[in-house]
């Protein structure tokens, strides 16, 4: 989470940066299940079988690392925003994707699967990615969001359908997760964001696929 500055005292570099690394801390310990700020919307555990339960824990593991990616991402370009409401909505954004975070992981535990092995690996290379997205400026800063939370929210709609469809509460999250990074996607291209090249957008999928198939097993 973000640093909160005490009253009459703005935020120096150095409490962003601790600010950083403390959600990297939380973010890759894995928070409690449950922690959320808002509850999870999955009401109700589903009865499933052995192949269901595997295959929505796999599918499961791979919007966890999702998340875990939309941390570092986030907090690298909060890092190198040069305008203030950037780094306020790569914040805010943080916070919510953070309940995301635990939604899967509590998730994740229910269906009695692990996390990704590979969880500091993602970490790592999606923070050199937002961070070199904010290098670049904070137009392409934002712009880069709208075609992250576009490519999510894709990615997402196609977990909808792979789950299996007795899992509810697997889907419940996944739909409220789609909605929000919808949502995401809109306010950062409201506020200025712009359209990337494609070379850019096509090497974001491929990132993305291979990603996708190793956690599905790692």
């Amino acid at each position: 989470m973000p640093s909160i500055a005490p009253p009459g005292r703005s935020l120096s570099r150095l409490d962003h940066w601790l600010g950083a690394a403390d959600s990297a801390l939380r973010t890759l310990a894995a928070p409690t299940p449950g922690a959320a700020s808002k509850p999870t919307p999955a009401r109700t555990l589903p009865a499933l079988t052995r192949a269901e339960q595997q295959l929505s824990g796999a599918l499961m593991r791979v919007n966890h690392v999702g998340e875990v990616c939309a941390q570092a991402l986030y907090q690298a370009q909060a890092l190198t925003a040069r305008d203030p409401a950037l780094r306020a909505h790569c914040e805010s954004a943080a916070r919510e994707e953070a309940d995301h975070l635990s939604w899967t992981h509590q998730r994740l535990v229910e269906l009695q699967t692990h996390r990704s092995l590979l969880n500091p690996l993602w970490y790592a290379g999606a923070f050199g990615i937002g961070w070199a997205a904010g290098l670049a400026g904070d137009r392409i800063s934002l712009g880069f969001i709208v075609e992250t939370e576009r490519q999510v929210e894709a990615h997402l709609a196609g977990h909808d359908e792979q789950l299996p469809a007795a899992d509810d509460a697997s889907r419940a999250i996944v739909q409220q997760m789609k909605d929000d990074e919808a949502r995401h996607a809109e306010d950062a291209s409201a506020a200025g964001g712009i359209a990337l090249p494609w070379p850019v957008r096509t090497a974001m999928r491929l990132a993305a696929r291979v990603m996708t198939a190793t956690a599905h097993r790692i």
